[in-house]
């Protein structure tokens, strides 16, 4: 009877549990005719509200009126970039003859100066001027020095009659030296002015001795760091630096063996890490470490160079970080190792090709090396060897000594961490001497770089963009040309002159180059100076921060389609041409593809190490249009209140001449065509154009104006605005700021939607890759803030050629088209469902369904949920997303960031500088304390070592967990437009899940309508648009660091000269080896290692 009961009940229950299901089955059906009827009638309410309040009819019909008055022309690349091109190089030109200038004069003033011991003179030191003491008197060295802001040097408050002196705080300011040499370059501050009269453009000008003092106008108040230092040493900087000397291979040698522990290890890891500093893409270097064998730091890098580069110094920096002293020092392997890197290093053609050089850091020579030197470096003596003592013990002093001064290099002894930086630019000296002999004045040009010295310089991280940060230095050393000491070549220093890459990019117009077009700069190495797709910083926190490797991003990894370098190559190589390639671009910070065919023309600046090149895109944006109005009629439509221009573009020069400086663009423009300022230099091509735009776009006014006044607005359509080629743009505030949704929208701010240095607004890019007259719309999520943007371009045809004349829109809010879709999506309780299969009536409301409006790129615009717009579909429905890519509705584009900053997952993977624990440096001291503690009382400089860069970066040790250089991938989607719609059932475990998708006609939009009360999150995980990190195997990794592009070396090089001075060697001219010291030398290092 059970049994029957039991059989009964699961009966009873597969019934039940079938007929719920069957149900569920008929009331789950969406009908596809419902959801295509409410598409329809959505895309005519959607069309109305759109194209009637942004005007953009009316704006097509004025351009049709003007068709028979204008023409389009295609545009030559190749003509542009050589035009362009000599523009940079006239300008870069002009630049380069203001420092020759300088080093002239600089030159002159030491000839006829006699060093005088005794001098005493005064002058304006930068950090001690306008303060007082507790008196009220000015300090020493101080006194009163007139500051001005000028916008020219980011208004910061400068004195353009005067140069002053910046003095590290390592150097003693009255030191007799340093007062001759500051005495001689007075002469400079003429030679400043008259160059600035000259070129009202230039930047800096600076002169940096090798005493070590910066002389810099115009004038500035010079801020120390927070503990009172001034860090800043000119001697550091990479423009010196390359001026100084020519290209360079570098060994760097360090003994890690047992008697090297503590101190000594802190001090020769500063060691390395500041020749590390001094090194710059034009110079190769290696790490070896030896004891009683050799070993590379980096293993990738056995028997070879790597080019020194940001990343690969900085990499290098983490490895030394890591050391540990072990065992006994035997050199002799680990020089001939070294000798054999350098010859085969030449033999095949490769590094530098110029200068070689190893750097022995050790604390003591204790075996029988002259062998190597005979069989491996005399006599020519190609490989110079700088030599570096560690520690406060001079037994051995004798034997490095006789190492350096017998292979031309230079021997120097660090005690203590303040010595390292000042002994270590001693090489710099030597390397120097045969170019300073012969005299040969090269100038060089720098990598781009960042400058955060002077002050103000980090507000422009925030106000700039983010391409057109850095910049580069032009510089040329100055020498001693007194007879006496010619054979000595002795460096005076070096002279140099900023130029802001900016500036140079300005020389190529934005509104030649067309909404997806675009100009960028690249040197010898491949490495990008300036291109819109160059992001030189990443956010850390809320602070926004260089990255470690900003300056060394290759062309190949912002051009990543260029697979075969077809591009790069003959730029590097200085050539001319012209390449065509098909793109996958993205916009909108990286969301959404494009698919683009860029049109790349190329050329060398002379006289430079830089290559120009510039793209057009293939169709509209080779076609521009020129029309044709008078002034009278074009300024009149230029002053309306609704206008703007482009404030970031130059329509006119206003600085050249410091009297144009206060007008803004507008102004300078209206003030230029009224003829009360005829001496602007102005661009007479654009400035036609904004004419004829001004012209062509006025009816807007009237009739936005007309809309306002005589039509009850409906809340939420705020904004209507246009734009042009010409960087011409109106708006309308249908609403006001009280009650707008979008404040920040299209206000100075809002750099995304306005035409700026780099690039188009967002809004015109995307619709001039749409079709004209055909609105695209697309959500904008800022700052919490949401909000919808429909946008559409207008064009302009004359003689069989088609040309995008501009792009007009309407910005609403969300509760306006909330309102309106909510509507629609509702069939009244009264609707005739008989010969409709499915659920009727059907309503968006219904807690049955969830119903989406979303764009082609699968980006919400409208949900239940309001969280859920901006989101990508993906993330939101898992289910429905992958059934759409798997219909074809959606494609997946693959895209790839090779700036990409991603977490350190393993401290030795950081490519960020290494950060030494101040644990670790506490156990060393107390280590080193123990056992010297009379040396440490006697030598040690506290100061040296607590405003040493350890000490400095342990106190940041939290953040250890810092963002690091990577590659990510990520997808993009783009939508098929040619499938109009699609339904389907999702099997989700229990239940099926339905949904509609159908084309919202006219638009880029689609409506998706899903069954809401099946999950299916367990069969089918969100998709996602987050980048993942693209991991390489060691190999791969390891081919990559060591892998050399094609590149252009340096066209000079100063290695070797007849007359040079080798036994100015920094030790006696006559140094022979001594047995009895070796002898001593062996026993000791025998009794530490069996220590």
């Amino acid at each position: 009877m059970e049994v029957r009961i039991a059989g009964t009940r699961s009966l009873l229950s597969i019934v039940g549990f079938l007929c719920f299901w069957i149900t569920a089955q008929a009331q789950m059906k969406i009908p596809p005719e419902t959801v295509q009827q409410w598409a329809s009638v959505f895309s005519v309410q959607l069309r109305e509200l759109t194209t009637k309040h942004s005007g953009s009819m009316l704006l097509q019909k004025k351009l049709k009126d003007v068709e028979s008055i204008i023409k389009i022309v295609e545009l030559n690349g190749g003509t542009l970039v050589k035009d362009y091109s000599d523009k940079i190089e006239r300008m870069l030109g002009s630049k380069m003859k203001s420092v020759k200038r300088l080093a002239e004069s600089a030159e002159d003033a030491d000839l006829y100066h006699e060093y005088n011991v005794s001098l005493q003179f005064d002058y304006y030191n930068s950090m001690l001027i306008n303060s007082v003491n507790e008196d009220g008197n000015s300090l020493d060295l101080g006194g009163d020095f007139p500051l001005e802001e000028n916008e020219h040097f980011n208004k910061m408050p400068v004195n353009t009659q005067q140069s002053n002196i910046q003095v590290p705080t390592n150097v003693y300011n009255k030191d007799p030296n340093i007062l001759n040499a500051i005495y001689n370059s007075e002469a400079l501050n003429d030679v400043f002015i008259r160059n600035f009269l000259k070129d009202p453009t230039l930047t800096w000008q600076y002169f940096g001795s090798s005493t070590g003092f910066f002389r810099i106008f115009p004038g500035i108040k010079w801020t120390p760091d927070s503990n009172g230092v001034a860090a800043f040493d000119c001697r550091n900087r990479n423009w010196y630096i390359q001026a100084a000397t020519s290209p360079k291979d570098i060994i760097i040698l360090v003994d890690i063996s047992g008697s090297m522990k503590g101190l000594k290890m802190t001090i020769a890891k500063h060691t390395i890490n500041t020749i590390l500093d001094t090194l710059g893409e034009n110079d190769f270097v290696n790490v070896i470490a030896y004891t009683d064998y050799v070993r590379y730091v980096e293993p990738c890098f056995k028997g070879t160079l790597v080019q020194a580069d940001l990343d690969n110094r900085e990499h290098f920096k983490l490895l030394v970080d890591e050391l540990h002293v072990k065992g006994e020092a035997k050199i002799k392997k680990a020089m001939k190792e070294s000798f054999k890197i350098l010859n085969e290093v030449r033999a095949n053609g490769q590094g530098s090709m110029c200068n070689q050089a190893i750097m022995l850091i050790t604390d003591g020579a204790m075996m029988d090396f002259e062998s190597v030197f005979e069989e491996f470096n005399w006599p020519e003596r190609r490989v110079r060897v700088f030599t570096y003592l560690i520690g406060r013990e001079m037994t051995f002093a004798q034997n490095t000594k006789w190492i350096a001064c017998n292979n031309k290099g230079y021997y120097t002894h660090i005690s203590t961490l303040a010595d390292v930086q000042e002994n270590v630019m001693e090489y710099l000296h030597v390397l120097s001497r045969p170019m300073v002999i012969n005299h040969d004045h090269d100038i060089i040009w720098t990598e781009a770089y960042m400058d955060t010295v002077l002050p103000k310089t980090k507000e422009l991280f925030t106000t700039k963009a983010q391409s057109l940060l850095l910049m580069t230095s032009v510089a040329m050393p100055v020498f001693s040309k007194k007879k006496e000491t010619l054979s000595h070549g002795i460096l005076l220093g070096v002279v140099g002159s900023d130029v802001p890459l900016m500036e140079v990019m300005k020389l190529a117009p934005r509104y030649m180059l067309g909404a997806h077009g675009y100009a960028f700069l690249l040197n010898n190495n491949g490495y990008i100076l300036a291109h819109p797709d160059l992001r030189p910083l990443y956010k850390d926190g809320k602070k926004l921060k260089p990255k470690p490797n900003y300056n060394s991003v290759d062309l190949a990894e912002v051009e990543w389609e260029d697979t075969e370098e077809m591009l790069r190559t003959p730029m590097v190589k200085g050539e001319t041409g012209s390449n065509s390639l098909n793109v996958r671009a993205s916009v909108d910070k990286g969301k959404r593809p494009l698919y683009l065919t860029n049109n790349y023309y190329y050329t060398n600046i002379d006289e430079t190490p830089f290559s120009f090149g510039m793209v057009l895109t293939k169709g509209h944006g080779s076609l521009m249009f020129v029309g044709n109005v008078s002034v009278e009629e074009g300024l009149h439509d230029l002053t309306s209140p609704d206008l703007f221009i482009a404030s970031e573009w130059t329509y006119c020069e206003t600085d050249i001449d410091p009297a144009h400086r206060k007008y803004s663009q507008l102004q300078a423009v209206i003030r230029y065509l009224l003829g009360k300022e005829p001496d602007l230099e102005c661009d007479e091509v654009l400035l036609q154009q904004l004419l004829f735009d001004a012209v062509v776009t006025a009816p807007l006014e009237a009739y936005w104006n007309a809309l306002m006044l005589n039509e009850r607005l409906e809340p939420g359509i705020e904004t209507a605005f246009l734009g042009t080629r010409s960087g011409l743009m109106r708006l309308m505030r249908y609403a006001g700021v009280e009650t707008r949704v979008a404040r920040r929208f299209l206000t100075p701010a809002d750099k995304d939607n306005l035409f700026t240095m780099d690039h188009f607004p967002l809004w015109y890019r995307l619709a001039v890759e749409n079709t004209p007259g055909v609105f695209y719309y697309y959500p904008v999520v800022d700052k919490g803030v949401k909000y919808v943007i429909a946008t559409t371009s207008v064009t302009v045809s004359s003689e069989g050629k088609t040309s995008i004349a501009g792009a007009i829109g309407l910005q609403m809010s969300l509760d306006l088209l909330e309102k309106r879709f909510w509507a629609i999506t509702k069939q009244p309780s009264d609707t005739d469902c008989s010969n409709i299969e499915g659920v009727c009536p059907l309503s968006c409301e219904s807690s049955d369904l969830n119903c989406f409006l979303v764009d082609n790129n699968g980006f919400i615009l409208l949900s239940k949920d309001r969280n859920e717009v901006g989101r990508f579909f993906g993330e939101v429905d898992g289910s429905v997303m992958a059934s759409l890519i798997k219909m074809g509705m959606y494609k997946k584009v693959s895209l790839f960031d090779y700036q990409a900053m991603c977490k350190n997952s393993h401290h030795h993977a950081s490519s960020a500088r290494p950060l030494l624990s101040p644990f670790y440096v506490l156990t060393a001291l107390l280590r080193w304390f123990f056992s010297n503690a009379l040396m440490f009382l006697l030598d040690f400089n506290l100061c040296g070592l607590w405003h040493s860069d350890y000490f400095v970066d342990g106190h940041k040790q939290k953040k250890v967990e810092a963002l690091v250089p990577c590659d990510t991938a990520y997808p993009g989607f783009m939508y098929e437009r040619s499938i109009n719609e699609a339904n389907s059932l999702i099997k989700c475990g229990r239940c099926q899940k339905m949904f509609v998708v159908q084309q919202i006609p006219d638009s880029n939009l689609v409506m998706i309508v899903t069954q809401a009360d099946c999950d299916c999150s367990r069969q089918y995980g969100p998709i996602m648009l987050d980048p993942k990190e693209i991991k390489y195997n060691a190999t791969v990794k390891c081919n990559r660091m060591k892998s050399q592009k094609v590149r252009r070396r340096p066209e000079s090089c100063h290695s070797y000269h007849p007359k040079e001075n080798a036994k100015d060697c920094g030790g006696a001219a006559s140094i022979s080896l001594s047995l009895s010291v070796f002898s001593a030398c062996l026993l000791n290092s025998l009794i530490l290692y069996w220590m």
